[in-house]
């Protein structure tokens, strides 16, 4: 029974990498038959990635030093700011990362320009 198994095991492989040897292998891009792929992501990152990210820093830092920024109206909404429970830092009611030109407290903003 073993050499028989034995056999049809052995018959199937043979099979197997005749047909495998027979078939044609599609190209591949370690073959060298698709190699004109990393150009096209080259040409992107140079001409289209690196000038966008050229352009949003110009962008950020025009926007940075045009001047003062206005902040806007404060509206005490019920569903904005809620405390439930103070912050473990500083007085218990500021985040972690405020600004008090920017970030307004659940009365209104801190300080008044």
């Amino acid at each position: 029974m073993a050499y028989v198994l034995n056999n049809t095991i052995r018959r199937f492989m043979q099979t197997s990498a005749q047909r495998a040897s027979a078939q044609q292998i599609g190209p591949s891009a370690v073959s060298g038959q698709h190699e004109g792929g990393y150009k096209i992501w080259k040409n992107l990152t140079i001409f289209v990635a690196f000038p966008s990210i050229i352009l949003c820093a110009v962008n950020c830092y025009m926007a940075h030093t045009s001047g003062h920024h206005e902040r806007p109206e404060f509206i005490k909404y019920e569903h904005l700011r809620i405390r439930t429970k103070r912050f473990p830092w500083g007085d218990g009611n500021k985040s972690l990362f405020h600004n008090p030109h920017v970030n307004a407290l659940p009365d209104g903003y801190e300080e008044e320009h």
